[in-house]
């Protein structure tokens, strides 16, 4: 009815006095027309003739009354009337309110979905946590975040890929590669191991993996330990240097080794958190500055030569101005190494030429000081640099037993997000990760998650959806013969219902509001409250005990109420509950 509503208003607007195609058009990008918050107003409202007034500068009550006759004549509607300073409610006839029912039956799954992204390819990058050690439960709610608005995008008519980018090729696999060496040769340097290597049980079982089809044998061993500088950045840069030259061939294996044991391990924690990606595309593939046709230096030498970078100081330098940037950024060093902001251009060019309507970044909010020099970057190689849609995710802290979990890569004290999973599961682990706005600080309360208790937000929805399917269960098992229809509902005087049927109804603008502002939450606000409600008339009422015309209309309602909550569900990649 949103639609035969709009058409009208549309019709409407082009019929007042002064407006134009351009007003018009203006007032129908910005007002909107949504089902009410409360069945007190109508089932429909209507803010059409506030933002007309406001662009047309006339009186916005005079234009609601006015539109409130125009609806009116149609004789579509139960009741239309103004509300407020210029709001237009609309009220439906019980037939077309409770069709909603209908068409959740009728489309089941398929209930919200929608085709307003019009087939528009979306590339959505997330999590490209450094494969230097598994993954924490800090990358855990970027994980979800980015596969959920994946999932809620497709819903809503995108094309979407999910990529993950892979920092193979920088200096982080290497301190991984002698971390793992150092390790595995540790008794034989009396123990030594540098404070900027990587640590924990990880390090140690890849070693003791990649043992069993390699040897390790190093000539002269006491080089490798002597005159270290005290800086331990600089202790683990020598390091490195050493390890190379005692034994290049080990090297590469080793860093082949513990570079695919990480990315496999990261592949199959994430596999069981629901989440899987279209394409692994590798930092490597880029290749380096050495290669005159490598990405990295086709994407350089364009911006030398349209000007937008330059030489200062014996370093190549981008000019970030266009983004607003605090300060030029360094491409290529002094010393001829690229930098890592470098690869990330050359990554940007290689997404845009792959001819995505629109790129989303997931990052940490951390990174909030790169996303200028990353849009000066794609406007300098030709592009508009509106195609990137950077979505910050804010650290997630994680309690348990009332104590904050450690989440450090480099230390080896971390609670894995693997932990996580066997801890609580896969959905709530999920759920509780989406359920505030991804750039807000999210404190993770394991006990809660795993409570059984009406604070605890998942079960509580989970439960709604349970407790019908049991009655549905109880209604089949002594209600054989009467046959669902729409005609139960739609002439039956009960209407204790009608709250619910107006909540679900709900559901698809939900979706798509969830979809054009990539916020995931809403929709778990939204599974919350319609839960409540729920509850609420189950515990108000003996849904069972009725006649037989009203449980046969509360049964149908309340189908209806189940597959929206799991369609609401299955949108995050949460699985609904049968039992509890």
């Amino acid at each position: 009815m949103i639609e035969a509503v709009n058409k009208q208003i549309k019709l409407f607007l082009t019929s007042i006095e002064g407006s134009s195609n351009d007003s018009t058009q203006a007032i129908l990008n910005k007002f909107t027309t949504s089902i009410s918050e409360d069945l007190k107003n109508g089932h429909l409202t209507t803010n059409v003739c506030m933002v007309a007034a406001s662009i047309l500068r006339l009186n916005p009550k005079e234009l609601a009354e006015n539109l409130e006759k125009s609806l009116k004549k149609l004789n579509k509607f139960k009741k239309v009337e103004v509300a407020g300073p210029g709001f237009v409610n609309i009220t439906l006839h019980r037939e077309d309110f409770v069709s909603i029912i209908k068409e959740i039956m009728k489309l089941e799954e398929d209930f919200g979905k929608s085709d307003i992204g019009n087939k528009k390819r979306v590339q959505i990058e997330f999590v490209s946590a450094n494969p230097t050690g598994p993954l924490h439960v800090g990358h855990g709610r970027g994980a979800a975040y980015g596969d959920a608005i994946g999932r809620i995008l497709k819903s809503t008519g995108h094309y979407v890929e999910k990529e993950y980018y892979i920092n193979d090729a920088g200096r982080q696999i290497d301190i991984l590669t002698a971390s793992v060496l150092l390790k595995i040769i540790q008794k034989e340097i009396n123990d030594f191991f540098p404070q900027n290597a990587y640590k924990g049980t990880y390090i140690e079982l890849i070693g003791k993996d990649f043992l069993q089809n390699n040897k390790i044998k190093y000539n002269d061993i006491g080089i490798l330990t002597k005159n270290l500088a005290s800086d331990p950045e600089k202790e683990i840069d020598q390091i490195i240097v050493n390890l190379k030259e005692m034994d290049i061939e080990i090297w590469n294996l080793a860093k082949a080794f513990s570079l695919k044991s990480i990315i496999d391990s990261i592949k199959s924690d994430l596999k069981e958190f629901n989440v899987n990606f279209d394409n692994w595309f590798e930092e490597s593939s880029l290749g380096s500055l050495e290669s005159p046709v490598s990405e990295i230096t086709k994407s350089i030498n364009k911006l030398k030569q349209d000007e937008e970078a330059y030489e200062k100081d014996g370093a190549i330098w981008l000019n970030t101005d266009s983004s607003g940037d605090d300060k030029h950024r360094v491409l290529i060093r002094d010393d001829g190494r690229a930098t890592y902001f470098a690869s990330d251009v050359a990554y940007h060019k290689n997404k845009v030429d792959r001819g995505f309507d629109s790129l989303i970044n997931v990052w940490g909010a951390d990174h909030h000081g790169y996303i200028k020099r990353i849009e000066a970057s794609i406007e300098a190689l030709g592009s508009s640099k509106e195609i990137l849609k950077v979505k910050l995710v804010q650290f997630a802290n994680l309690f348990k037993s009332g104590k904050k979990v450690k989440m450090s890569t480099r230390s080896g004290e971390f609670f894995t997000l693997r932990d996580l999973i066997g801890d609580i599961g896969t959905d709530a682990a999920r759920f509780y990760y989406l359920s505030k706005q991804a750039d807000q600080h999210l404190d993770f309360d394991l006990d809660l998650a795993k409570s059984d208790s009406k604070e605890n937000i998942f079960y509580y929805i989970q439960y709604a959806h349970a407790r019908i399917f049991s009655l549905e269960k109880k209604f089949k098992e002594t209600h054989s013969n009467l046959k669902m229809n729409i005609d139960s509902i739609k002439n039956n005087g009960y209407k204790k219902c009608d709250v619910l049927i107006h909540e679900i109804s709900k559901y698809p603008n939900i979706i798509n509001k969830s979809s054009r502002t990539l916020q995931p939450h809403i929709i778990i606000f939204y599974l919350r409250d319609l839960s409540q409600l729920f509850h609420s008339y189950y515990n108000d009422n003996h849904v069972l005990s009725e006649s037989e015309e009203n449980i046969q209309s509360i049964i149908f309602c309340l189908s209806a109420v189940k597959q929206t909550i799991a369609n609401g569900l299955k949108v995050l990649g949460i699985t609904p509950m049968q039992k509890m």
